[in-house]
């Protein structure tokens, strides 16, 4: 990383945010209070803080489905045997009455109390959701069958229990289809180190690194994570900063260069003073980005919350006016007025509605993931349609992430071979990547014995094989040790052009030849962005490599713009600039890309990068591959397509069937079935999905 961006780095550094250990015990409190008004609807004795609360939602309406199915089954059975077939299990309709009441109980009042107990709330409160009408149905049509007791009414008891179940059905369903909201926060958390290795005074101290003050010098060894921000005071080392930067090529560190915490140190001891703490670090500034991003996200179900708000009173009102008016006309028959009454409400049962959505999400998941593309929030179906700028990272996304050799040019013909083995036999003995680049490239069997092996920091390496002295390394070394490169120019600069970076191969003070290394494009990126191109797609490049290296990647895979020189951090608002002409995707895998992620309408994730971009993702494509991004597009305009075939079935049924049901032409029961068949056809049409070819 050079000066200038070095000290560009600085100035973003100093954003003022949420030290990172309160923000742990922050995010761990919100899931304290989740935990607390939840507590009526969701057992947490086995849950932990690490563990997100939506995990337990999911194992809750799971265990709820299973049980309810286990009593509802049964209820079934005996209602059909009695009213269908005259089949009596029990002695008399009484005792089969108060069967059906305790065996519906826990399905309706234990397994669906959180319903109940919300529907109920929103008829005192005015909000009405889709839990109101599921309420009101359920507790009228139990309350009938201790009404039978009392007067001449039918027992819909064993229907209420139906309703929760399949009520139940579709809370589960939608429960696995919701995101983990704090998940990538918790883990960007834990990515910082955990101890410092500190000098106090002459004396070399281990604490815990809440325990860092600024001016510290921390002691940090090869493999081992930089504890904060600082500036090297004393040694020389390569840094991985792929973690935060996504950038595959390590950064040589000196004396005064800045380093960032949770960064690996590669192969040398760096001392580094504490310049940047807590909510100072650059990985705070990186959470406080994606929490900011995070919260901006409108989920889909706002869409359905509308409709309910509108559609569930009016429901209410009608069945109400129902009630009334058959009351009235059949001269007070409480028995056939209520059964009526809770036809329309069973008939509106939203389940449908509930269902169209998560149902179809679900196959187009599942059809997702046999192609390794894994869809986690459901509102990028949504969005997906509306997407007119693709941004991509480039390191990780469109290149391998990792360097490879790319060419290997000898000053003399058929000494390729020559070149390579002399190169690798030096090269085994250091780790960096471009070193193991060349050693993986030559594949040799046996190396060369290698002496006076030194590395020459940011330039190259040298060494002597027998009398031979060898030296590999870039221009600057070249300068140094007074090398002439004049018939090596045109070769040296054609690499340079394509963005790759050139290693010179020196043997007794003569240039035996030149190797090209260079982070190499993905096989299928080129036909990927072809495609994109092709449906009309605006292809964008972001990086944070020199426009020369991001020019050549570009021109390689048909991108038409290229936005280079961008720190980690400004990423996100250059997507929030291009959301002024459009809504934008983008894909990336590094932490670096999780802010422009989350920033982004849609954010696709590569599953071959971090966990931290991955969670960030609405969409992962699990094998890296950017056939994939086409492939995610193609899925998510299918699924949103059947999601709105189902909410046209869903409301067409209730729009037919309530007015039937009002007539007095559908008996509880049947109006049961036929909600439940509404529930097929919407789960139906859903799986006709897979026959799309994305």
């Amino acid at each position: 990383m050079n000066h200038k961006i070095q000290e560009k780095e600085n100035k973003t550094m100093n954003h003022k945010m949420h030290d990172m250990k309160k923000m742990k015990i922050d995010i761990e409190e919100k899931n304290k209070l989740h935990k607390h008004e939840n507590h009526e609807q969701i057992n947490h004795d086995e849950h932990h803080h690490d563990t997100p609360v939506e995990d337990s939602e999911i194992r809750e309406w799971r265990k709820r489905l299973i049980w309810s199915w286990i009593l509802t089954i049964p209820i079934a059975i005996i209602m059909i045997l009695e009213r269908f077939f005259e089949i009596f299990i029990f002695p008399s309709m009484e005792i089969s009455t108060i069967a059906l009441l305790i065996i519906s109980f826990p399905v309706i009042f234990i397994f669906g109390w959180t319903t109940i107990r919300g529907g109920i709330r929103g008829l005192f409160t005015f909000y009405f959701n889709m839990d109101s009408l599921i309420a009101l149905g359920t507790i009228i049509a139990y309350l009938t069958g201790i009404l039978t007791f009392f007067i001449d009414v039918l027992d819909y008891s064993g229907v209420a229990a139906m309703i929760m179940a399949f009520f139940t059905t579709g809370k589960y369903v939608e429960s696995l289809a919701r995101g983990r909201a704090s998940r990538e926060i918790m883990k960007l958390l834990e990515l910082g180190a955990k101890k410092a290795r500190v000098l106090r005074g002459k004396n070399e101290i281990e604490i815990d690194i809440s325990g860092i003050k600024i001016g510290d010098v921390m002691i940090v060894k090869p493999g081992e994570k930089i504890p904060t921000d600082g500036i090297v005071v004393k040694g020389e080392s390569s840094v991985d900063e792929s973690m935060v930067t996504g950038e595959s090529m390590p950064v040589d560190k000196i004396k005064g260069n800045n380093v960032i915490g949770a960064t690996i140190n590669q192969d040398g001891i760096l001392y580094v003073k504490a310049i940047k703490i807590g909510k100072d670090t650059f990985l705070a500034h990186i959470i406080k980005l994606i929490e900011e991003a995070q919260s901006e996200k409108v989920p889909i179900q706002r869409l359905a919350d509308k409709i309910t708000s509108i559609f569930v009173p009016s429901v209410l009102i009608l069945a109400v006016l129902t009630f009334l008016g058959w009351f009235y006309f059949t001269g007070y028959d409480l028995s056939r007025s209520v059964g009526i009454a809770v036809a329309v409400l069973v008939i509106a049962c939203p389940c449908a509605l509930g269902l169209a959505t998560p149902t179809a999400l679900m196959v187009g998941s599942g059809m997702g993931a046999k192609r390794g593309i894994l869809i986690r929030k459901g509102e990028a179906i949504q969005t997906m349609k509306e997407i007119k700028f693709i941004v991509f990272d480039k390191t990780g996304t469109i290149t391998k992430g990792k360097p490879e050799v790319t060419d290997v040019y000898a000053k003399v013909k058929g000494k390729e071979k020559y070149l390579l083995e002399i190169s690798a036999s030096l090269e085994k003995l250091s780790e960096h990547p471009i070193a193991r680049a060349i050693v993986e490239k030559a594949s040799l069997r046996r190396y060369r014995e290698v002496k006076n092996f030194k590395i020459l920091r940011g330039r190259g390496i040298e060494g002597k094989i027998g009398a031979k002295e060898i030296i590999i390394g870039n221009r600057t070394l070249m300068s140094e040790k007074k090398i002439n490169l004049k018939d090596f120019e045109k070769t040296i600069n054609k690499f340079e052009s394509e963005g790759k970076t050139t290693m010179v191969i020196v043997e007794n003070k003569k240039v035996l030849g030149v190797i090209g290394v260079a982070d190499a494009v993905k096989e299928d990126s080129v036909s990927a962005v072809k495609e994109l191109n092709r449906q009309g797609y605006k292809t964008i490049m972001i990086t944070g490599d020199n426009e020369r290296t991001a020019k050549a990647i570009a021109e390689e895979v048909g991108i038409k713009e290229i936005i280079a020189n961008v720190l980690p951090e400004d990423k996100a608002k250059k997507v929030e600039e291009l959301q002024k002409h459009g809504f934008v995707a983008f894909v990336g895998d590094g932490i670096n890309d999780a802010p422009a992620m989350k920033q982004s309408n849609v954010g696709i994730a590569m599953g071959t990068g971090t966990d931290i971009a991955i969670e960030a993702g609405d969409i992962v494509l699990a094998k890296g591959s950017l056939i994939g991004v086409v492939q995610a597009i193609n899925l998510s305009k299918a699924t949103f397509s059947k999601i709105k075939q189902n909410l046209f079935w869903a409301f067409g049924y209730n729009t037919i069937a309530i007015p039937v049901a009002v007539a007095g032409l559908l008996h509880p029961i049947i109006a049961e079935i036929a909600m439940a068949l509404s529930s097929i056809t919407v789960v139906s049409n859903a799986n006709l999905l897979r026959r799309k070819k994305i």
